[in-house]
């Protein structure tokens, strides 16, 4: 099966996050409760919910944002294998998912493309 599979056709993405609020103690006290209820049955005895919160709170996405997404694709060019590398990245998570976006539907919008990304299980 993997042989059959074209690397021009792959996406390659990483997608960098950070909690939402840098300290548990910032977040609301709605999101506050969720946090506790998503990790009560996640978290080792020895974190309390806002070191753990500091610990995961990043990878999670519910409580996380997104702050840069990379990515990265093989062609060719007069017979040279090459790497372009595309980094969207800012302050507003919106205009970067937007930005992604409009890559996606118009250079890798077809069914023989493919994505390949590091914990992307995870977004």
């Amino acid at each position: 099966m993997l042989g059959e599979i074209k690397i021009k056709n792959i996406l390659f993405l990483s997608i960098e996050t950070v909690p939402l609020k840098e300290r548990f103690e910032n977040l609301d006290p709605y999101l506050k409760g969720l946090w506790k209820e998503k990790v009560s049955q996640q978290k080792k005895d020895e974190f309390t919910a806002e070191g753990y919160y500091k610990k995961k709170a990043g990878v999670m996405a519910e409580f996380a944002k997104i702050i840069c997404i990379s990515v990265g694709y093989l062609f060719t060019d007069n017979n040279e294998a090459l790497f372009r590398i595309k980094s969207f990245f800012g302050e507003n998570e919106k205009t970067i998912l937007s930005s992604f976006n409009a890559l996606l539907e118009s250079s890798f919008n077809s069914d023989y493309h493919q994505l390949c990304a590091h914990n992307g299980k995870e977004f």
